[in-house]
């Protein structure tokens, strides 16, 4: 099954070249979504397996969206060139974040240690609940 990543984004460059990095490199993309209501409303229908997160977007800041998406496991990968990844690791300590502007290699690889580190822990949990 091929893994869907959201994608929110509002600069339509950075937006494009992210969402080609992701789609080249084999996952299916959700998105780009210049606003937190409409990546909202997509992770609703259909949640995704992670999500990549510019921090400020058309309509406001991704932190609300980040903290549901973060209650139903979903891995997110915070991009953004206005925010330190200290101010980011204070409010989501298990997320990654990544300082614009990322070269595609350095995205990929955090995007598979993320999905990687996501099924780990659902083996481990899998695991733990059948001897249970």
């Amino acid at each position: 099954m091929v893994q869907r990543i959201l994608v929110a984004e509002d600069e339509p460059i950075v937006a494009f070249d992210l969402c080609d990095t992701v789609e080249e490199a084999g996952y299916e993309v959700e998105g780009p979504f210049s606003g937190v209501s409409s990546a909202a409303l997509a992770s609703e229908k259909e949640k995704p397996d992670l999500a990549i997160l510019d921090i400020t977007l058309e309509d406001g800041e991704v932190f609300s969206l980040a903290k549901r998406l973060e209650a139903d496991n979903v891995p997110i990968i915070f991009h953004s060139g206005a925010h330190s990844r200290d101010e980011v690791a204070e409010q989501f300590p298990a997320a990654t974040t990544l300082i614009k502007p990322c070269p595609p290699a350095e995205m990929l690889s955090a995007v598979n240690t993320a999905l990687e580190r996501t099924e780990e822990e659902d083996t481990h949990l899998a695991r733990a609940t059948i001897n249970v």
